[in-house]
Order: structure tokens, then C-alpha cells, then sequence
């Protein structure tokens, strides 16, 4: 991890997150699933923002949240654990478009919550018949009264099945982007149903969710809900390449330690010159990674006009990449490599969700794409 933060795009307070960080990872967290996801996710929550690493997650001062050291946690974390990093990415994720475009009284009511861990945000977007179809999202948001009620499904909502406060979409006018707001809801409010518990290869508390007359706390303009929510993704965007980069440098750990140490003949796997070539393409795949993290955080930090396309290309490369490089190492591994319990089969199953979360690969390439033809 150190060689990527000497580059420039860095600075000293950055190094020394990271190093604060990964002394924290060895005292405190366990290289191990819980059998409660749900317990073990609040417990992470817990910790991390006792320690005051959720302060990263928040804006301070009117300030957006600093993508570098968002990208050093998840990198940080991911190598770690993919709980650990999960639990932290949702913080900022589920509170993001609050440190954004909400109100003073809205900034002061929940993330100082959200980052001292007594809260646990989500970010309900999807829904069963719209995934990355955003604009067409079919929640509807009622006025009620001096306030206003959502009706309808969200599915696959991440912290779903443990979240005190959600930012949530709905339609409030005409069909298309143009017809949808963002709100703030309660976890607990009593219209708010937990339908579906979702299990998914990787454990993470997922959930679909029903809303019957929901009470919600507008953020942001009417109409405005679309923009909220692109903007909100396209903040933590860059995080989801350095996550990636976080798994699959775990991965080229775990390929170097077996291969340096797996007899074969009179040598060792790394004496193998098949192998070797592996690992090379491996450590290439993950220089390539970090170089368009760092470039697109330190563009997002130093305030680029419009910082998509890097973006998109940073969680585009780190994302199938990282794949690429953990299927290497599952490979370098033989039958341990999908034998339950691993390392590299935990690392598997944890990087296949990042191909198609906040932003599939197709869309990204979209966003290149319509950038270069633009």
C-alpha cells in the first residue's frame, strides 16, 4: 500500500491516515466472516466511528467529503475485510447526498450521527423492475399534509435490514428524470417493512424493502431528485475502483505467499516461470488501478470542471481488473483456491458485486464513451 501514496497525487496527511488506519485494522478487526451479518455490520460501525474514521464519510465546514482519503479507507479496509469496508463505504453513501444538498438543520440533525457510528445510513435507489434505469424509478411521493408519504418498493438496499435513516427516490411529477425528488426517511418509522432479507455470495445486510405511507423529510428541490442521486454516485464512485484495488492487492498477498511456499518438484510454485508471468500481469493490472485512482480522487479533490469520465474509468479498470487478478490468484491456489474458507475464495465471491453496484461496468463505459463523442 505504501508505494501508491509516495506518488503525487498525495499528501502527508494522507500517508498518515493510512498508517493510522492499518494499525487499527491489526488491533481491531478479525479476518473472518460473523455468522450475523447484521450484528457484525453495527459492530464495525460501532468501532469505526469511535475511532473517528466515519468523519471522512461527512462533509465538514460546507466542505465535500476528501475522495483521497475515502479511496485510502476503502483500499485500506478492502485488503482487510470486505465487511469492514462495506460498512464504511455506506456511511458516505447513505448520507452523501445530506453533506451535499441538505438543509442546515438536515446536516446538523444526522451526520454528526452518521459519523460517530450512532447511525446507520442507506441509500435506496433501486427498485425490483429498475436497477441501473434510474430515471424510471416508479415510487411515488404523495403530499401529506405539511410534509409528504412515500409509497412503494426499494430493492436491493444495501444496510436495508439495519439502517436508522435512509436517503430515498420517488417520483413527485412528470414520468423521467425530471419527475423525481430525494427525501430523508426514518428507519424506524412504521410504514417502512422489511419484505425480503437478500442473500447475496458475499454476506451483506441486503434488503428489499416496502413503503406504505411512509413519512419523509424532503432534501433538496422537488424535481431535483435525479441530480441528487447522479451527483451522490458520482462522489463515491472513485471509492468503489479503490475498494476494488484494496481486494485484489489481498489477493496478489495471498498469490505470493502460497507460490513462495507450495513445493513443486525441487523447487518452489514461484520458481515456475508460468507463474511468474502471473504474478507479473497481476502487479501490472494493479499499478494501472491505482494510477487511475489516485488521478481521478485527486481531480475530484482539486475541483476538475467535470470529472466523470475519470471517474468511470477508475471503477471501470480497478473493477474488472481486480477480477481478473483474484481469478489469477484462485488459479495460483488449485483446489484450496475454491475450497470454502480461503482467502481467495472470500475475495471471489467480495469483488463480483462491484462489477455491477453503483454504476455497472456497461454504464461506465457509456459514460466514456459519450464523453469522448461529446
Amino acid at each position: 500500500m505504501t508505494d501508491w501514496l509516495d506518488w503525487p497525487f498525495f499528501e502527508p496527511r494522507h500517508r498518515d491516515l493510512a498508517a493510522r488506519l492499518e494499525d487499527w485494522c491489526r488491533a481491531t478487526i478479525h479476518d473472518a466472516h460473523a455468522s450475523d451479518v447484521d450484528y457484525a455490520c453495527r459492530a464495525l460501525v460501532h468501532e469505526m466511528g469511535k475511532a473517528g474514521f466515519l468523519k471522512l464519510c461527512v462533509a465538514e465546514d460546507g466542505n465535500a467529503p476528501d475522495v483521497r482519503s475515502l479511496a485510502i479507507a476503502r483500499a485500506t479496509l478492502a485488503r482487510v475485510h470486505g465487511l469492514a469496508d462495506f460498512a464504511f463505504a455506506m456511511q458516505g453513501l447513505g448520507s452523501g447526498a445530506i453533506s451535499l444538498f441538505g438543509s442546515d438543520a438536515q446536516k446538523a440533525e444526522w451526520l454528526p450521527k452518521v459519523a460517530s457510528g450512532q447511525a446507520i445510513a442507506a441509500y435506496a435507489l433501486t427498485e425490483p423492475d429498475t436497477g441501473s434505469d434510474a430515471a424510471n424509478i416508479a415510487m411515488r411521493a404523495e403530499r401529506d399534509g405539511d410534509g409528504w408519504a412515500l409509497s412503494g418498493e426499494k430493492s436491493y438496499i444495501s444496510n436495508g435490514t439495519i439502517a436508522d435513516m435512509l436517503t430515498v427516490f420517488a417520483r413527485t411529477g412528470e414520468e423521467g428524470a425530471k419527475g423525481i425528488s430525494a427525501f430523508i426517511v426514518r428507519g424506524d418509522d412504521p410504514g417502512l417493512t422489511i419484505a425480503e432479507r437478500i442473500e447475496v455470495i458475499a454476506p451483506h445486510p441486503l434488503a428489499r424493502l416496502e413503503f406504505d405511507r411512509v413519512r419523509a423529510d424532503p432534501l433538496g428541490l422537488e424535481g431535483d431528485g435525479f441530480k441528487v442521486a447522479m451527483q451522490t454516485l458520482n462522489l463515491f464512485r472513485v471509492t468503489v475502483g479503490a475498494a476494488a484495488l484494496g481486494f485484489a492487492l489481498r489477493a496478489l498477498d495471498e498469490a505470493l505467499a502460497f507460490a513462495s511456499t507450495r513445493k513443486l518438484g525441487s523447487g518452489t510454485l514461484a520458481d515456475n516461470a508460468v507463474t511468474q508471468a502471473t504474478l507479473g500481469d497481476m502487479a501490472t493490472a494493479i499499478d494501472a488501478s491505482a494510477l487511475l485512482v489516485a488521478r481521478a480522487a485527486w481531480q475530484q479533490d482539486v475541483g476538475k470542471a467535470d470529472n466523470r469520465s475519470a471517474a468511470a474509468m477508475a471503477k471501470l479498470h480497478a473493477t474488472e481488473s481486480a477480477q481478473t487478478v483474484i481469478d489469477s490468484a484462485v488459479q495460483l491456489h488449485g483446489g484450496l483456491g475454491v475450497t470454502v474458507g480461503s482467502k481467495v475464495e472470500e475475495l471471489y465471491r467480495e469483488i463480483r458485486a462491484l462489477r455491477i453496484y453503483e454504476g455497472a461496468s456497461e454504464v461506465q463505459r457509456m459514460i466514456i464513451a459519450r464523453d469522448l463523442l461529446r
